[in-house]
């Protein structure tokens, strides 16, 4: 079982791969940084949210 968990698990990380690769993604994946970044700095202290 554990054999096929490896062979499953190479899989997924070698489609996962191949999709940061496509520049559409790459451009996705900027922007969600940028907009990540942009709420932390708005957002000022993380203390009354827990």
């Amino acid at each position: 079982m554990g054999m096929l968990r490896k062979l499953v698990a190479s899989g997924v990380a070698a489609k996962v791969v191949q999709e940061l690769q496509k520049p559409q993604n790459q451009a996705k994946i900027k922007k969600f940084i940028r907009d990540y970044q942009a709420k932390n700095k708005r957002g000022g202290g993380t203390a009354g949210r827990y």
